[in-house]
């Protein structure tokens, strides 16, 4: 996919690596509380002390942002019962710390360009399945909790934090 398909405000390549396309998801229950997972040791190869998230993942070829997130979101939570309530009005981007750049991303993308999303979830929580995702996906998470939005950046790995400080100021609205 090029820098076109993603439309205006995609942010350009530095030094001549481009940023992943990518979707992130907030999701709020009917408290207002916000869900976020644990990175799984698989998932969390860095071994980062941070290892909260919310749900994200990359664009596949043909796919919009909201089509793109609805996957993520049932891939790795098992998670399909929710109603859009909104998307972030720009791409929020982030670049890879260099040991991430040098071990996990082979230097392929600098960091990642996310458009988040928003959603109501509509079932209850015996919906959630991190252990055994559908359709054979490895676990991303091993845990997962509901969350005051406020305190969502704290729990997220350093580098993502501004990312997750302009999804809040985006959505906070939405929880409450």
């Amino acid at each position: 996919m090029t820098k076109l398909d993603f439309g205006p405000g995609y942010p350009e390549a530095v030094d001549g690596l481009p940023y992943r396309p990518c979707v992130g998801i907030m999701l709020i229950n009917r408290q207002g509380k916000v869900w976020v997972g644990s990175r799984s040791q698989e998932a969390n190869k860095n071994g980062y002390d941070y290892k909260w998230q919310m749900p994200q993942g990359g664009i596949d070829a043909g796919e919009t942002p909201e089509k793109a997130a609805r996957r993520e979101l049932y891939e790795e939570t098992s998670i399909h019962s929710v109603t859009l309530l909104e998307e972030a009005p720009e791409w929020f981007a982030y670049d890879y710390p260099e040991e991430i750049l040098r071990n996990t991303r082979k230097g392929k993308h600098r960091g990642q360009a996310q458009r988040w999303l928003a959603y109501r979830f509509e079932g209850s929580d015996d919906e959630v399945n991190i252990l055994t995702p559908p359709d054979g996906h490895s676990a991303e998470f091993d845990d997962w909790r509901w969350e005051d939005v406020s305190r969502v950046p704290d729990l997220i790995v350093p580098f993502k934090r501004p990312v997750y400080e302009k999804v809040v100021a985006a959505f906070a609205h939405l929880t409450i």
